[in-house]
């Protein structure tokens, strides 16, 4: 279990790192205005409206803590089994609509996804899902266990269902 949580958390941050590098390219493209990790810093410091010394810093620790503590959820849920894509892709989805739809309006960090600009909220949605792919490609490099999730449950299963359903006898032709 304490190694799910670890390889999810280093996951996560491996995950936040793409993200990142997306929100710097949407950023120099002014898709962003203000990348939602420095208006999160700037909220928690004194002086809401004015850009503050160390906000940059302490935006990038803040976003790659929450990355983090996300992708040890994932690794906890995934009980150290192979994440398929598509469910990390959909876990980044899911982070993303807390995030938008509920975190970050609820402090006024922006407004929520309707009321929002299209732009802005297709950049972090797109990054959210880049997030989350690269979350499970992580996840799954850092399994210690390399076995294909169908290899590691399948005889369990063969089992369950000689229990429950014996092999029928073969019956002779007279």
């Amino acid at each position: 279990m304490m190694r799910n949580l670890v390889n999810g958390a280093v996951g996560g941050a491996l995950a936040t790192a793409v993200y990142s590098a997306m929100l710097m390219a949407a950023d120099k493209a002014g898709v962003l205005e203000e990348p939602p990790p420095r208006r999160f810093a700037r909220l928690t410091l004194p002086g809401r409206d004015k850009p503050k010394r160390g906000e940059n810093v302490l935006g990038t620790i803040a976003h790659f803590a929450f990355g983090s503590s996300c992708g040890s959820m994932l690794g906890l849920l995934s009980a150290g089994q192979r994440v398929p894509v598509p469910i990390g892709t959909a876990y980044g989805l899911l982070v993303w609509y807390f995030g938008c739809q509920g975190l970050a309006p609820s402090i006024g960090a922006h407004p929520p996804v309707p009321k929002d600009r299209v732009g802005r909220q297709a950049a972090l949605l797109a990054g959210h899902l880049m997030w989350g792919t690269a979350l499970a490609l992580a996840l799954n490099r850092l399994r210690t266990e390399k076995t294909p999730l169908t290899a590691e449950i399948a005889p369990r299963v063969r089992e369950q269902v000689r229990r429950v359903m014996p092999t029928p006898q073969p019956v002779s032709a007279r």
